[in-house]
């Protein structure tokens, strides 16, 4: 029986790589997707045209009756979920004194408040296995902090927190749950960052330039296949932390 991975925020950008990634190494992929339809199911179609398995799961992962429904769908169509990587996101850059409410709850609902869901749906069926890995994608900010970045700072510094606490939690049960910092890319939410603030994150960078996206997915594919490491925080950006 082929493994499952279910990827959330997987129609684009880094979700989309590792989509692709997964699926090369013979996993059946959940895409899931918010309001890109069309992206992800292009994300489907190429892996199904290169031989792979993958099916589209539309999940708005900051509501918990949408992930519990996403959840139950997976396990039917596939009777398994072996990975589940945490990679939706949003954020909108703003001054704290300046962020609105909306935007502060919006970016915590997605980016932390989304991965407690999908965990805890998850994780019930990983539990009965006594198997599984899963992986939060966090952020160099969410150690080192950036101005302009409150929420999407204290987004990802909890996804941190939330890692080690559910790395705990789910050991006794063989479950692994890691995150990564993956570094500068080039995606849809960074294009939005000025030519000098671009400039200035790829300088701070020691080998000054941003990161490979394909090597990141390598890595997370190569991680989630480890069965000894749990509770760590993996940083893939050259900035120094």
């Amino acid at each position: 029986m082929n493994k499952v991975v279910l990827i959330t925020g997987a129609s684009g950008g880094l979700g989309r790589v590792l989509s692709l990634r997964f699926a090369e190494k013979g996993f059946s992929v959940a895409v899931n997707y918010y309001q890109n339809k069309e992206a992800a199911n292009q994300v489907v179609s190429e892996i199904i045209n290169n031989g792979g398995k993958a099916e589209t799961f539309y999940c708005d992962v900051r509501s918990s009756s949408d992930v519990n429904n996403m959840t139950d769908l997976i396990y039917r169509k596939f009777i398994s979920i072996d990975v589940l990587i945490n990679n939706a996101a949003v954020n909108v850059d703003s001054l704290l004194i300046k962020t609105n409410n909306e935007d502060w709850g919006n970016i915590i609902a997605t980016n932390l408040t989304g991965p407690f869901n999908t965990i805890r749906a998850v994780s019930k069926y990983m539990i009965k296995r006594k198997m599984g890995h899963i992986i939060n994608v966090s952020s160099h900010v969410g150690l080192k902090g950036h101005e302009g970045q409150s929420a999407y700072t204290a987004s990802k510094a909890g996804l941190i927190g939330l890692t080690k606490s559910a790395a705990l939690e789910l050991g006794k049960f063989n479950i692994q749950v890691n995150a990564i910092l993956p570094g500068f890319m080039k995606t849809e939410m960074t294009e939005s960052l000025s030519e000098s603030e671009t400039e200035k994150i790829i300088n701070a960078n020691s080998l000054k330039r941003a990161q490979d996206m394909s090597e990141v997915a390598e890595f997370v594919y190569n991680l989630s296949q480890m069965t000894q490491v749990s509770g760590q925080v993996f940083n893939l950006d050259s900035r120094i932390l």
